[in-house]
Order: structure tokens, then sequence, then C-alpha cells
């Protein structure tokens, strides 16, 4: 991806969200009529405290030289949350740096056999670890059992962003698709800044906007997103209608994995659900195992 078009293309999305009002433009700079739905460049560059000509660069891609205290005070003019500001800074370190000087991504899809202890030991809490691409490259019996569906799917690494956009069985499995939909979304914008020369990202990416009408619409939108904490709702095939707290946790010295788990609280129908379900992973993975061993002695 080309840093350049997308800080372009994010800085003129968020200034169109931006309305003076809420950015606090004195009302004679905006009075009359207007050709943008949004904020103007000029007005961007007075609230940023920098020359129109200075913003103007930076919104087409120029961020050669752009300090730390511009780029904030940018983000303050255009009222962007702590997900839109780390992303404004990863575009324009990217436009900054050298092609031949810029780190990508590792793209490993290994995970220490300490972290799968780990999930194991969570035995009464669903979890799995995913990478910034949305493959999920480790979980333990209940969180491959909470997400049967995208773990019978076809793709290995099993990839969250492909389950929602490219399996029928998605719309059935989430109660709120379209939300579900929008944060894979932002979450893979959101790596696209950080790694912009991961090639299984990139082509992730272009496989779902080639597939995918629902897909190419919500990535044009520049949104992004921080997914640390909430509820989910699911629709299980065996257990039927879930809601689970949910935690994302970065973990620092594996890069760009991280850690969900799930729960729900004890004596709760959900909870309950729950033990149905590990007893029924359990189950199933004896199963598993017996035909598995039956194939091996033929």
């Amino acid at each position: 991806m080309d840093s350049r078009t997308e800080l372009r293309d994010f800085l003129t999305s968020r200034r169109a969200k931006i309305t003076p009002e809420q950015a606090g433009v004195p009302l004679h700079v905006y009075a009359g009529s207007r050709r943008v739905p949004g904020l103007r460049r000029e007005e961007v560059a007075m609230l940023a405290g920098v020359s129109t000509d200075y913003y103007t660069r930076l919104e087409r891609g120029n961020a050669r030289g752009a300090s730390d205290s511009v780029l904030d005070a940018v983000a303050r003019a255009l009222n962007l949350d702590e997900a839109e500001r780390a992303h404004l800074f990863d575009l324009a370190r990217a436009v900054g740096t050298p092609v031949r000087n810029r780190a990508a991504s590792r793209g490993k899809n290994d995970v220490r056999p300490a972290l799968q202890n780990l999930l194991d030991a969570m035995a009464m809490a669903p979890a799995y670890i995913s990478n910034a691409r949305l493959d999920v490259l480790a979980a333990n019996r209940l969180g491959r059992a909470i997400y049967a569906p995208l773990f019978d799917g076809a793709s290995r690494p099993p990839n969250i962003a492909r389950f929602i956009y490219l399996d029928p069985a998605a719309a059935d499995f989430y109660d709120d698709w379209d939300r579900t939909a929008h944060d894979a979304v932002a979450m893979l914008r959101t790596a696209a800044g950080r790694t912009p020369r991961d090639k299984a990202l990139s082509a992730l990416i272009g496989e779902l906007a080639t597939q995918s009408e629902p897909f190419r619409t919500r990535w044009a939108a520049h949104d992004v997103r921080r997914y640390c904490t909430g509820v989910k709702l699911l629709r299980h095939p065996v257990v039927g209608e879930i809601h689970l707290g949910f935690e994302a946790m970065d973990l620092p010295t594996d890069h760009d994995l991280t850690l969900f788990a799930y729960s729900a609280k004890p004596g709760t129908p959900d909870h309950d659900a729950l033990e149905l379900l590990a007893s029924w992973a359990a189950t199933h993975d004896q199963e598993q195992a017996a035909a598995d061993a039956e194939r091996a002695d033929r």
C-alpha cells in the first residue's frame, strides 16, 4: 500500500467527518455557503496553528519533517480519538521513512509453547491468540468450541475477517454482524497503517476487496479502532444465544499478537451455556481422538 495515498485519504476522510461546530471554529469563519461537508483545509490549519500551505502539503501525503507536536496539533484539530491519533502517527512515520529502511512485519504464524500452555490452563474461559491480520494462531478447547463455525471453515489458519465477509455462516453466528464487520475492517486498517509492507496483509485486503462489496465500502471509510474490551452476543449452533464479555491483551514480547479471553458471570444462563459447551467440547474431542486412532490402526 502506498503510504502517501493512505495518509492523504485518511486526513481527507477525518476532515469530512467533523463539522465546524464540533471543531469549535468561530461562526464568522465559516459563515455562508459551504462546498464541503466538514472542515475546510484552511480551518484545520487555523485550529492546528500551522499555515494552510503546510497543512495542504501534509494532506497530500507529504509528511517528511512533520514533528510530533505538529501531528498532535492536527489530531486535536480533527478531534481524533486515541486509535485515530496513533494511526496518523503510523502513516506519517511510514511516509517519512525511506522504503529501504522500513521494517516489514515478521508475518510469523507460530505461537510459543508457553502461550499455548497458558491458553489451555484457562479451562473455563474461551481464549485464542490472533495476529494483526486476524489470523487465529492458537486457541484452547473452549475457544475452538465457542468459535466452532470459524474453525469449521476451510481457511488455515482460520481468519476472522475472511470468515465474517466470505462465509455465509457468519451472518447467523454474530448477532450484530454489521458492528462486527465494521470492527474487523477498522482493525485491519490499523494494522495496515502500522505495517504497510506486510505482504500477507495486503493479499488478504485484496482478496476481501475483490470478493466482498460490504468490505470495499467499509474499507473506503478509513475508520480505525483499538479492540480492548466489550461484549459479544453470539448465536452458537450448539448452545444458542450466549452473551460473553471479552478482554483483548497485547503480548508485548510477541510481535503483533493479541490474546482474546471471554467470560460469563457465574450464576447466569450464559455461564451455564459455557459449562454445557465445555462438556460438549470434551466429548467432541474424545470422539475425534477415537476416530483418529481407529483410522491409524487400519
